[in-house]
């Protein structure tokens, strides 16, 4: 107790370094001597640099090599920037920062890398996914100051947020830049250089990547997301050591023929881009794990088929170690090629007819790691049958966007299976019944659901013990709808509802005011009476409990 009082008082009371501080205190032994060695760490540290400094600068040389490098590489995203999950692992594994441990694949031991991170307060997270694991994390500002300055010194690497490359250092390992502007390119090489991070660039220019490709043959990491580039120089190709590609959101419009080079490319992430068809040798790239590859055809969602999956390239079953592909369109021969890509966790597969169902579902059963899935129709009115649908894995997130064939509740898929989702999303489903009513006695520990474009009878009812485990609820564009009903015992955990687009919904639902532990509610774009029916009720007094209400009118 005298220890920690005096570690406490050192801290001055600033909440980042006193959670910095219990969070390094938690790893150590409940010893004397154990802390009064910490203490006095920290006293000297503390004659060296500010208190805040010290104590972050203590916690950063606390931990094992491996997971200060992904620390620091989190502060070559820019200030305040939210990372996802699935992004840092990919790109630490592509660093190499990770590899196999005590069996588990490289991508497990990087969430085991993040997770410590946040249990240490080095990252906060930002939000959590339907399995309660990390979705997204920041980096708080004085850390991200902290990461930056050792990155320099330790010639790690460096980031500039105001879109320059004045005075980088040719020496520099990896670089980041944000909302690059300038269309020359560097007259100097960097031969060192190991990953080139440009987001949300201006410049369409490939001059300045064309200059870097020829100087910089041990890129390993290229990620250009949202910027405005429109083609991808032929010279990447050179690029043998390149395991990541990053162009989500770009203008690209192909991929270069020569990317069937990159032997070592793990991750190639081409998501609502221009390109619609891959390069006839992406099957020749053995070690890619994740292909992430669909593209909007109508950017506002309102169109049944508002984003298009790719072509399968031929020899797609020779991809083995794919764990990751989304979004692939079906055709007659996909199920055969899934069969031998025994390691898919996550699948998206769009543009499917009744005549695929039996194949198709066929091999997606079998598929033993498999835990997300999106199976899209070709149209509206095309009726998929789920019967042969029996899936070996633990799916948890399952979404389906298109209409149902009679008897779908009574498949395997929610008989047997459904007390495994977690995540659940239906569009364009037409249940024409209360899709409420019937779905909760399958899907007990959903803790997400989303319902978009459905016919529906007029009175939705949330009945007494439905949803116990759910979190998030969002009902859009349900125009058949206009009375809601939520009642005592519904939703007990509810913490996010979203009712958009019921443009009959006219009055309030009843009994939203008893759910407690909302933190959000959204009600958007409803009937034109609903906003006068709220204020006349006196609603904004009743929900003062939640911290987060829109209410707008149609």
């Amino acid at each position: 107790m005298e220890v920690a009082t005096s570690i406490v008082r050192r801290c001055q009371g600033l909440p980042l370094a006193i959670a910095s501080m219990g969070s390094l205190m938690s790893l150590r032994k409940e010893m004397e001597h154990a802390w009064n060695q910490t203490y006095s760490q920290l006293k000297d540290e503390m004659l060296k640099r500010d208190n805040v400094r010290a104590i972050l600068n203590l916690s950063y040389h606390d931990m094992p090599g491996d997971l200060r490098n992904c620390f620091l590489f989190c502060s070559m995203f820019p200030e305040d920037h939210s990372m996802s999950r699935e992004s840092l692992v990919r790109l630490w594994v592509a660093e190499g920062f990770v590899g196999k441990k005590d069996g588990n694949n490289p991508e497990d031991v990087a969430e085991g890398n993040l997770m410590e991170l946040i249990h240490r307060n080095m990252l906060v997270i930002d939000e959590i996914d339907e399995l309660k694991r990390v979705s997204t994390c920041k980096m708080h500002d004085i850390m991200r100051d902290l990461a930056l300055s050792v990155a320099k010194e330790e010639m790690f690497g460096s980031a500039s947020d105001n879109g320059t490359m004045m005075n980088m250092d040719t020496e520099v390992r990896r670089f980041s830049t944000c909302r690059w502007k300038d269309d020359r390119a560097p007259t100097v090489a960097f031969p060192f250089l190991r990953t080139l991070m440009s987001l949300e660039a201006v410049s369409s220019s490939t001059n300045m990547l064309n200059s870097i490709f020829s100087g910089s043959n041990y890129l390993t990491v290229l990620e250009l997301q949202d910027s405005a580039i429109n083609e991808v120089p032929a010279s990447i190709g050179n690029l043998f050591n390149l395991r990541y590609i990053g162009l989500r959101r770009t203008k690209v419009q192909k991929l270069p023929e020569c990317i069937e080079k990159l032997s070592n490319l793990q991750t190639l992430d081409i998501k609502q881009t221009k390109i619609v068809k891959l390069p006839r040798g992406i099957a020749r790239i053995k070690k890619l794990r994740h292909l992430i590859a669909d593209r909007y055809a109508d950017e506002r969602q309102s169109d049944f088929r508002y984003f298009i999956g790719v072509e399968a390239p031929k020899g797609l079953s020779g991809l083995e170690e794919l764990q990751t592909l989304e979004t692939v369109g079906a055709s007659t021969e996909l199920a055969e090629q899934l069969e031998k890509l025994t390691k898919l966790q996550s699948l998206w597969i769009d543009n499917i007819s009744a005549a695929h169902c039996t194949k198709l579902f066929n091999a997606l059963s079998n598929m033993q790691f498999l835990s997300s899935l999106l199976l899209s129709a070709c149209d509206e009115k095309e009726e998929l049958c789920f019967q042969n649908l029996k899936p070996i894995s633990k799916l948890h997130r399952l979404i389906i966007r298109g209409k149902w064939a009679t008897g779908t509740l009574k498949c395997p898929i929610f008989q047997d299976h459904g007390k495994n989702l977690r995540y659940l999303a239906l569009s364009w489903c037409q249940l024409g019944e209360d899709p409420l009513e019937v779905l909760a006695p399958h899907v007990p520990n959903l803790t997400s659901l989303r319902l978009n474009n459905m016919n529906s009878v007029k009175n939705l009812i949330l009945c007494a013990g439905s949803f116990p485990k759910l979190k998030t609820i969002v009902l859009n564009h349900m125009p058949d709808v206009n009375q809601l009903e939520i009642m005592d015992g519904a939703l007990p955990v509810i913490e996010r509802m979203y009712i958009m687009s019921l443009t009959g919904l006219e009055r309030i639902p009843q009994g939203i005011e008893n759910l407690h532990s909302l933190k959000k509610l959204w009600l958007l774009d409803l009937h034109k009476n609903f906003k006068a029916h709220w204020i006349n009720k006196e609603m904004h007094q009743k929900m003062q409990h939640v911290p987060h209400l829109r209410v707008l009118e149609a």
